[in-house]
């Protein structure tokens, strides 16, 4: 699977694995042992899943070295808020049963997040962290950590889909050599995308399924796209995305689908 280079100099793959709302133990482990089986090297978790230990469990379980492996987490709101960070970090990896994560992430912009950005850039000094970035931050907001940073965010992930393209932050990021990352790619528990006409069509078009087909419209965006499973023949499914290749016009025509619609909490405007 191709990588994008990240700012740091450090490689991540842009298919991985997203394991939100994944039910820690058989659930988790196995979709994680799955994908890794598919060829996935890229996995997304967060100590607010409650899955960390289960993601471990299943890349120890694989036999693929740890360093072929890109690992996500995140620190949660209330570590943030009292920059507990470095303790959070420090359970985070023991879950994970790990010596570093690939990527640390600031989950949400909560009160204290500037001071949070200070506490991990020193643990990314020490190789605990291999690349530290944000999730769910606005414009707004990356410019607050810019006016203190030594180190630049290395990534954001956001919400992005065919309905709420999200593409002048997108576009914002990537012109500021900063990575983005999708999530909830194919719109989320409950939605509707997969049914839409135009995706169908396009399905129809490639031999594809819509979800390939939202996975690569991500992809020819150059954005890191972290769809969820726990089904083995799906998980297998969204990473055979490399054989075929959307026309400009049909990534235009799955962008024009943008109708504003989020599926999650606005990042101006949430309550936990």
């Amino acid at each position: 699977m191709e990588s994008i280079k990240l700012n740091n100099g450090n490689s991540i793959p842009i298919v991985g694995l997203g394991v939100f709302q994944t039910r820690d133990g058989e659930e988790t482990v196995n979709a994680v042992k799955w994908a890794l089986e598919a060829g996935y090297r890229h996995i997304d978790t967060a100590s607010y899943y409650h899955n960390e230990e289960s993601v471990g469990i299943a890349i120890k379980e694989s036999g693929i070295p740890r360093e072929d492996i890109f690992v996500t987490t995140k620190v949660w709101n209330n570590a943030v808020r009292e920059n507990r960070v470095q303790g959070a970090l420090e359970r985070s990896l023991a879950r994970l049963d790990m010596d570093y994560v690939d990527l640390f992430l600031i989950h949400w912009p909560v009160d204290g997040f500037e001071a949070a950005w200070k506490t991990m850039e020193s643990l990314y000094e020490q190789g605990m962290i291999k690349a530290i970035g944000l999730s769910n931050f606005h414009k707004h907001h990356v410019e607050r950590i810019d006016a203190i940073a030594n180190v630049a965010p290395a990534a954001d992930q956001i919400e992005s889909n065919p309905y709420f393209s999200n593409q002048e932050l997108i576009d914002y990021l990537q012109g500021r050599g900063i990575a983005v990352e999708a999530w909830s790619p194919l719109g989320g528990t409950g939605g509707n995308i997969m049914e839409d006409a135009l995706l169908q069509s396009l399905a129809e078009k490639y031999g594809k399924s819509p979800a390939q087909i939202i996975i690569r419209w991500n992809m020819q965006r150059g954005v890191i796209v972290l769809p969820k499973s726990t089904h083995q023949e799906r998980i297998i499914q969204n990473f055979a995305v490399e054989d075929f290749e959307l026309d400009e016009d049909d990534v235009a025509a799955i962008s024009a689908l943008d109708c504003g619609w989020r599926t999650g909490p606005d990042p101006d405007n949430f309550n936990f």
